[in-house]
């Protein structure tokens, strides 16, 4: 059966509920039954190096089962049960699928970002009470073990640390060289260190060690902190991958593809969307370099890897589309049908561009660490809406509701309001791991509140506004930063565009954007702001600041990170007032709280007047302290 269209989706969810479907309980089920359909198939490959012809290693089904059967031993051999947690700061590699899909099978998973910083990393691993942590052996260019050590110090429920040396994948004088330049690393003082490989190496093989569970079980956690703050931990349910995975066999891939997805492991587009559809589907996916899409080389030599993997479909966020678009496509891409955006809305001139160089239409598709990922794509078949994110998957319903004092209304069709979803991904009542998280984040006890603004025309496509917490409040009105954004973007110069709200001590926040220019781009500020005047209907929504950067802080997978530009703006705004003022004192660092969001850190220049300072830096919302001041 195709799917074009709502009728399709409808269609596929008439032929039986969702609970009736014959689908694995458990991982270990999922994986046993790809093991046992495509055992010789190539499965998972990973190449350290960007060039063309660099090394790799391949994986077959047969192999990732009995590795990650291994891994699964050795975790519960350290006293992780089905309700224990193994964590893992890994950039990508081999090693990295197998502790994922390991620590699910023995147990609860927490991938963690290893470009957060060790304060967030050691809140991660004591939110989630990881016993278990495999990262990084010390590596040159690389500060993960630094950070893992630096984390593992604060988290006194994690007493076995497993360390994959990346020495592994160098050959010749680099093999050679780079033992002299392992930075050294600090021992934990509370776990046991061992080596990752050794360990799950001397596992049994051929099963597993203890019993496998049998019920649908937590068995994820992921953190969000994508671009608002500070981390929550999300936990995902086995239905919930499960769910996706048969996704995307029923309606994207198929075991004659070759996935390339340059996207980290410790996020949930690269772990459900995509791994998970390999394993229901025996696909191909193929992860290039550690760092994926940031490693060195990667986006010059992206269209020879393509060429090299005959890949049938490429996966990306609007910012790599964007920075491929600034290379020549310069391979034999012919074998690449399909090309998946997702994680930040996609720019209409964007798409354009990428298919008139490619030839490829790009699947601009919708999900979310809270719903374990799917919930909505443009058809593959069937007509895509530049602009929109496409129709619900089949067993997912949206609704857009508007919170009233009398409770949510649903809004009509193009009616603009916050996007609610229900599907097997939801865990319902228990998203987040913290009790307090999950409080009015339903509605009607079902639907999840996204915290997205959105609007569904009258084809039932999907169509994302904004974000709630990035509205621009200027003085009670609010103001979406997308708006800004696409006027930024469609300017030939910028690669890419982030809107904020910089504090005003009259009007709460003004509209100020930050730009990153194309390579050899060359405009001013001054031509910028002249571009997009008549380009934004609104005369409230015109930047009152813009700066161009050399480049834009974002997210590993490569969303504008905008609490780093709040940071920005929250830092100019007051030493600009403070100067102004001629009061001796400047900020030294902007910090997030979990309770008060960003607080800018004053440290003195001089004699001063507190009660001045109180009174100057009170007309702003953006709360402040003194440095070696404690937290509220």
């Amino acid at each position: 059966m195709t799917f074009a269209s709502i009728a399709d989706r409808d269609a596929i969810e008439r032929e039986m509920p969702w609970k009736d479907r014959d689908l694995p309980t458990t991982i270990y089920e999922f994986l046993s039954e790809a093991g046992a359909r495509h055992g010789a198939r190539p499965a998972v490959t990973f190449q350290f190096f960007a060039r063309p012809n660099a090394p790799a290693e391949t994986f077959t089904w047969s192999e990732v089962l009995t590795r990650s059967r291994q891994a699964a031993n050795l975790f519960r051999s350290l006293g992780v049960g089905e309700n224990d947690v193994v964590a893992f700061l890994l950039p990508n590699c081999s090693e990295t699928v197998f502790a994922l899909l390991g620590g699910m099978i023995a147990g609860i998973v927490a991938p963690i970002n290893p470009l957060l910083e060790p304060g967030q990393i050691s809140a991660i691993l004591r939110e989630s009470k990881a016993k278990v942590l495999v990262t990084l052996r010390a590596f040159p260019k690389s500060d993960v073990a630094q950070k893992a050590a630096a984390a593992v110090a604060d988290a006194p429920d994690v007493r076995h640390v497993l360390e994959v040396d990346m020495l592994r994948y160098l050959s010749g004088p680099q093999r050679w060289i780079a033992p002299f330049l392992r930075p050294k690393t600090p021992a934990p003082r509370t776990a046991d260190v061992a080596d990752f490989n050794k360990a799950m190496g001397a596992q049994p093989s051929g099963e597993l060690s203890f019993a496998d569970s049998d019920h649908d079980r937590v068995a994820a956690y992921f953190h969000t902190g994508g671009t608002t703050g500070m981390p929550k931990v999300a936990q995902h349910l086995y239905s919930g991958m499960i769910y996706n995975g048969w996704i995307g066999n029923r309606l994207l891939f198929d075991e004659r593809d070759s996935v390339l997805c340059p996207l980290p492991l410790f996020h949930v587009f690269a772990v459900y969307p995509i791994l998970m559809s390999m394993i229901a589907s025996g696909s191909h996916v193929i992860l290039p370099t550690p760092q994926g899409f940031r490693g060195e080389g990667v986006f010059d030599n992206f269209w020879k890897l393509i060429e090299r993997w005959k890949i049938t479909f490429m996966i990306g966020v609007p910012t790599a589309f964007a920075a491929l678009m600034q290379r020549p496509v310069d391979a034999d891409i012919s074998t690449l049908e399909k090309a998946f955006s997702g994680s930040a809305p996609l720019p209409v001139q964007l798409y354009r561009r990428f298919e008139q160089a490619s030839g490829v239409e790009i699947i601009e598709g919708y999900g979310l660490t809270e719903a374990t990922c799917l919930v909505a794509i443009n058809p593959v078949e069937g007509n895509k809406k530049v602009g929109s994110v496409g129709i619900p998957f089949p067993y997912t319903e949206i609704r857009i509701l508007r919170h009233t004092d009398d409770g949510p209304v649903e809004c009509g069709t193009d009616e603009v309001g916050e996007i609610c979803v229900q599907n097997p991904g939801v865990f319902v009542g228990s998203t987040y791991t913290e009790a307090d998280r999950n409080h009015r984040l339903f509605h009607q006890d079902v639907y999840l509140r996204t915290g997205d603004l959105g609007r569904i025309d009258e084809d039932g496509y999907l169509w994302i506004t904004g974000r709630k917490k990035d509205l621009i409040n200027r003085g009670g009105h609010n103001i979406d930063p997308a708006v800004i954004e696409e006027a930024l973007l469609s300017h030939p110069a910028v690669a890419f565009a982030g809107a904020i709200g910089q504090p005003d001590a009259f009007a709460g926040e003004l509209p100020c954007a930050y730009i990153e220019l194309v390579e050899g781009g060359q405009v001013t500020v001054e031509d910028l702001l002249a571009f997009v005047r008549p380009r934004i209907s609104e005369r409230a929504a015109i930047p009152k600041y813009m700066e161009i950067l050399p480049e834009l802080p974002k997210t590993a997978v490569g969303k504008i990170f905008k609490p780093a530009l709040r940071k920005l703006a929250i830092t100019r705004i007051y030493d600009a007032a403070l100067s102004a003022a001629g009061v001796p004192a400047a900020v030294v660092d902007v910090v997030e709280d979990k309770k008060l969001g960003l607080v800018a850190v004053l440290d003195r220049r001089g004699e001063l007047n507190e009660d001045a300072v109180s009174s100057l830096l009170g007309d702003f919302t953006s709360p402040w302290r003194w440095k070696g001041q404690d937290p509220l």
